[in-house]
């Protein structure tokens, strides 16, 4: 894509912009909403073993990868899921946003499967008056506390994203990708790097000793 018209073209910023640039939708786009979780899309909650949670905050909006075995959101009855916050890398930027914001938004995958279900609604933090135990899982990594969510909107999202995305044939390509420990890495030189540039020391210098004392060879000054 050229750049350049990004600057060259007018930004679309009303609801009439919009309306004027794409056809209207068809009738499937809204037969397939309603306002609670039917059988159809029961199955589909069930059987799913990732969602990805999006909320919004003071800070900005935030999505999050959640995952589980298939089902590990339970229905709760037709206007209510439970969703259980296992611990993670502590941040728990969802959940600060939910204490300032309820409104949140749900992406549920089955791997395979090339449809994918949206939910929307409002949620709070709930913690149970008891421990909650998972089976299989390490006490350090139970749950500590549950996400309640009100549904107020549910509809699937046909194939067209997953199938241009090959989303499910792309074992290969993840070979490619960095490593957790090649992320930090690299995030670390950068910021010694800028230490020693801010220290008038010489950065060649500096990855030569890396080199020879870690094995870790920077490819970028």
């Amino acid at each position: 894509m050229d750049h350049s018209l990004l600057h060259a073209s007018p930004a679309l910023d009303a609801e009439s912009d919009l309306d004027a640039l794409y056809d209207k939708p068809g009738w499937v786009a809204f037969a397939s909403e309603v306002d609670h979780i039917n059988a159809q899309y029961r199955s589909f909650i069930e059987a799913a073993p990732f969602v990805a949670l999006s909320t919004n905050g003071p800070n900005g909006p935030d999505c999050s990868a959640r995952g589980g075995e298939a089902g590990f959101v339970e229905i709760l009855d037709e206007k209510t899921l439970i969703l259980p916050d296992r611990p993670g890398n502590n941040r728990i930027d969802s959940m600060r946003n939910l204490v300032h914001d309820p409104k949140v938004a749900l992406l549920f995958l089955i791997p395979g499967c090339r449809e994918s279900l949206r939910v929307k609604g409002r949620a709070r933090i709930v913690r149970p008056a008891q421990a909650i135990r998972v089976s299989g899982e390490a006490p350090a990594k139970q749950p500590k506390s549950l996400i309640a969510i009100s549904v107020e909107s549910v509809h699937f999202q046909c194939a067209g994203a997953i199938k241009r995305a090959r989303l499910w044939e792309c074992e290969r390509a993840a070979q490619k990708l960095p490593t957790p420990n090649g992320i930090l890495a690299g995030l670390a030189w950068r910021g010694l790097l800028h230490a020693l540039r801010l220290g008038g020391r010489r950065p060649q210098a500096a990855r030569a000793r890396l080199g020879d004392e870690h094995g870790f060879r920077p490819s970028r000054l």
